[in-house]
Formats: C-alpha cells, sequence, structure tokens
C-alpha cells in the first residue's frame, strides 16, 4: 500500500492550476502524493469511490467568529466553535475577523487558534476588548494601535491584520467621538505591523461617507467586509454601479461579503454580479445568531452564487486561491503533488430551492452545493455517506470483536 487515501473517479477543480476534469487524487503522510487519471485502487489503505461528485480544495472562509468560551460582555457577540460547524461545508481553514483584542489575544490563541483542527487565522482587533464587548469598539480610548500592531507583529503566523467594527453607528459625533477614529487607529495598526486592515464601516453623512472610506482612508490591499449590506450606496438612481466604487477596485481595495446576519441584500448583489462588481472572497461572517439562518454554511453561501448567476470555477476561486492570497499562503485554496491534503468533495444538486437574504427575501434557484467528504491534512474529518467504510455485512473481522464481552455459552 503506497498511499492512506485514495479519492477515485471525481471530477477535480482546481482554480489555482485551471485544472478541471476526471481525476484520481491519492494521499499519503498529510500530503497529496499523486493527482493522475487512474490510480489503482489496490495501492491505497482507503478508497472513496466520488465518482459523479466535485473535489476540490479544502475551502477557506475568509470571514467568521470563534472565541474562548468565557461569559461574553455587555452587547457582546456570541461566537462558534470551528471544529463543530465548519467541516461540515467542507470548510479546512477560516479566518475569525477581529472577535477578539489585543487584552486576551494571547488567550484566544492558546485556547482557540492552536488548538483547532481547522486552520484558524485572525485579524486583531483594535479595540481592546474585541467583540464581545461592543463598548468599547465605540470608544476611542480603548482604541490601541500600537499594541494591536504588536500582536501582529508577535506572531505573523496566524495574524493577518487589524480589524475594526461597529463604531459610533447612527450618533452624533463629538469631541470624543470623532467620524474616523476607529478607521484611523486601525489602519495605523496595520502600517506598524505591515499588514492589512479589514473595515466593518457604516457611512453616517456627511461626515463619514463610504467614497472617503474607499477612495482617500483604504490603502490598496486593504478589505471591506459586508459589501452588499442595505446602507452601503452601490447602485444610483438608474441601476448602476456607483463610479467610486470601480474606482475603488482599481485602487487595489478588496471586497469581501461578508453574508451574516444583516450584511447580504439580493437587491444589492445582484444587480452588483450583473454588471461584474464581484466581491473577491465570499464568506459567511458565522457566529451563533446566524448559523440557523439565514447564513448556515458557506456552501449555503456558495450556492446562492451559483443560482445567481456566478459560474462554478468563479465561486470555487473566491473560497479557496483568493483567500489565500489575501491570508498570504499560497500553498493553501489548492491542490498540488506534494501540498498539504486539504480537499472538499462536493456534491451538486439541481431541484427547486430557496435563498434567503439577511432582508428577509427569497431567491428561488436550482443549483445547491453539499459537502460529502472533507479532508484535513489527509484524514477524513467528515464523511456524513461513510464513503470509505465496508458494509457492515462484510466488514473486517476486527468489527465483530467486543473486546472485554464476555460470551455466555
Amino acid at each position: 500500500m503506497r498511499y492512506d487515501l485514495l479519492l477515485q473517479g471525481g471530477t477535480v477543480l482546481d482554480p489555482a492550476s485551471g485544472l478541471h476534469s476526471k481525476k484520481d487524487i491519492a494521499i499519503a503522510d498529510g500530503k497529496i502524493a499523486a493527482i493522475d487519471t487512474t490510480i489503482p485502487a489496490d495501492t491505497a489503505v482507503k478508497v472513496a469511490d466520488v465518482s459523479g461528485l466535485l473535489v476540490t480544495p479544502g475551502l477557506i472562509d475568509m470571514h467568521c467568529h470563534f472565541h474562548p468560551n468565557f461569559p461574553v460582555e455587555e452587547d457582546g457577540l456570541s461566537c462558534i466553535n470551528a471544529d463543530a460547524h465548519l467541516f461540515q461545508s467542507g470548510v479546512t481553514t477560516a479566518v475569525d475577523t477581529g472577535s477578539c483584542g489585543p487584552r486576551d489575544f494571547i488567550y484566544f490563541k492558546e485556547r482557540v487558534l492552536d488548538k483547532s483542527k481547522v486552520r484558524l487565522f485572525a485579524f486583531v482587533n483594535i479595540a481592546d476588548g474585541g467583540m464581545v464587548n461592543i463598548n468599547r469598539e465605540n470608544d476611542p480610548r480603548h482604541f490601541v494601535p500600537h499594541i494591536a500592531a504588536a500582536i501582529a507583529k508577535s506572531y505573523p503566523g496566524q495574524v493577518v491584520g487589524i480589524k475594526t467594527a461597529h463604531y459610533w453607528v447612527g450618533k452624533p459625533f463629538d469631541k470624543e467621538h470623532p467620524p474616523w477614529a476607529s478607521i484611523d487607529a486601525c489602519i495605523q495598526a496595520a502600517q506598524e505591523s505591515g499588514t492589512r486592515a479589514l473595515i466593518d464601516f457604516q457611512p453616517t453623512l456627511p461626515e463619514r461617507t463610504y467614497h472617503e472610506l474607499l477612495l482617500e482612508k483604504l490603502r490598496p490591499g486593504d478589505m471591506h467586509t459586508h459589501m452588499y449590506a442595505q446602507q452601503f450606496p452601490i447602485l444610483d438612481e438608474n441601476g448602476k454601479i456607483y463610479d467610486f466604487l470601480w474606482q475603488a477596485k482599481k485602487r487595489g481595495i478588496l471586497f469581501d461579503l461578508g453574508h451574516g446576519s444583516g450584511s447580504f441584500w439580493f437587491r444589492n448583489a445582484i444587480p452588483a454580479l450583473q454588471q461584474g462588481y464581484l466581491p473577491d472572497t465570499l464568506s459567511t461572517d458565522l457566529y451563533v445568531d446566524n448559523v440557523a439562518g439565514p447564513v448556515f454554511s458557506l456552501c449555503n453561501i456558495m450556492s446562492k452564487y451559483l443560482s445567481m448567476g456566478m459560474e462554478l470555477v468563479e465561486v470555487i476561486k473566491r473560497v479557496t486561491t483568493s483567500p489565500a492570497a489575501i491570508i498570504g499562503d499560497t500553498s493553501l485554496g489548492r491542490l498540488t503533488v506534494g501540498g498539504v491534503a486539504d480537499v472538499a468533495v462536493l456534491r451538486q444538486l439541481t431541484g427547486d430551492f430557496g435563498f434567503a437574504d439577511a432582508g428577509g427575501a427569497r431567491l428561488r434557484g436550482t443549483k445547491r452545493l453539499e459537502c460529502a467528504l472533507t479532508v484535513r491534512g489527509g484524514n477524513i474529518v467528515y464523511n456524513p455517506d461513510a464513503l470509505t467504510l465496508p458494509d457492515w455485512e462484510t466488514a473486517p473481522a476486527s468489527y465483530w470483536n467486543a473486546p472485554g464481552i464476555i460470551v455466555d455459552p
């Protein structure tokens, strides 16, 4: 036996290499050992027949929320457990977007980032208390750019940038709460640490505009999330994408979907897709309050985009190679001989489906993706159809033995 696992007969779709054809994939020692037209079944310890299924790199969710299990503070965000929620949708890598601030980051790293089976990265919140304490996200006295930058520089293999969110929305600005306090502090920390800024933003006219954020405040490579939320001026009176949004794309500003409970509206997203104004990454913004809807999973977000009209290869690109490049680890999000064996096996369904947005509206669709198998580092971590297991009637002798059980003669 040369291989630990053989995925046989599937259609491999790897945007990084341009591969989109029927291939077998063999895995050994946590790495992809071979990709070929035919690999004999007797060369592997375990074989999964994935005929008729789509085999992609392990998916990357660019926007989620995880946190240690100490009590959530006042008006804070309730986070999820990565291992309990992500493997079911083929996600093998995810990014926590600012759940934790510098105050608790080392604890967060030791309890969550270092122990999760899902490969995790993180943005550090510019507010010391993070998103589990939204009051601190509204108080500039708790914005600590030098400390946030120091955390990012201390853990370059796990911290990918600095995040700001929820600052002083719908309130009059004053001396203690300048319009751009959180944005300026976030960008300062990102500059000091040599990382990117991720911005969760609400425009408050005229002091704080979306136009100014994208064209004056953010630097090329910085990212705005929740791009199709209702509060953003996306379409002009003629239903056309505003010119300043195209200018932002040309400047190199990145856009993350960040669906969430309240940040994705079909009335913005569908006209934008039809005009070619697309997210760089498709992501969930998963936390406790949206796991049961309207988000559900990354597969659900991908299915929405298929039903909205995005081509399959473009959908897969936005959950593999694109987030890998933003994270800064291009060994991820691809299927390469010698590379890490993170693999998602997806089932493509055709039928009559419905998809919800954050505003309570439905899109009727005919396409849906669901996960049939997830492999993380060569290990099977999600296998709902028992694809690699023998039928019970013909299971090996070890199956029929119950150690320690005395049989009554």
